[in-house]
């Protein structure tokens, strides 16, 4: 017999009735046994409420990240992007912002652009970064006015 999860509607009712300190402990196992929980919670508790120095700091470990990529063969630097790709991945969905998602993707996308490997020869790394445009105008539609055109400059930039 298989355990049943309950809803997040449940989940969230049953959290509202626990005495803080009870609430704190489960936080903490929580972010104890998954790396990806306890990332989580530090950026909700230590980057949300600065969320410009946050994409400043992804912005300088994703060009980090570029910098230390094995470029000797075109499968290495493959495997190293899309290492990255993840890594960036995992940082936009923390933030759940979509100014945060577009200016990461578009800061990727230079690094892509500007790597020792030329993207347009490999198939998967070509999928990638069309992928990562894609995504990008997508983000940007659901973003106000002014912002939309700031954004689409960069994107003109990158095309």
């Amino acid at each position: 017999m298989a355990l049943e999860t309950g809803s997040i509607s449940v989940i969230k009712n049953e959290l509202k009735r626990l005495p803080k300190e009870v609430l704190v402990d489960h936080l903490l196992r929580l972010a104890k046994y998954k790396k990806e929980s306890k990332e989580l919670l530090s950026y909700l508790l230590f980057e949300e409420h600065d969320e410009a120095n946050y994409i400043k700091e992804v912005k300088e470990e994703i060009e980090s990240e570029f910098a230390s990529i094995n470029y000797s063969s075109v499968y290495y630097a493959k495997k190293g992007i899309q290492k990255v790709y993840r890594m960036v991945s995992k940082y936009i969905r923390y933030s759940g912002k979509k100014t945060t998602q577009v200016e990461l993707l578009i800061h990727f996308c230079k690094q892509l652009k500007g790597c020792k490997v030329n993207y347009k020869r490999s198939k998967v790394l070509k999928n990638l970064y069309d992928r990562q445009i894609v995504a990008i105008s997508k983000a940007m539609n659901s973003l106000h006015e002014d912002l939309r055109l700031d954004y689409e400059n960069e994107l003109e930039e990158i095309l």
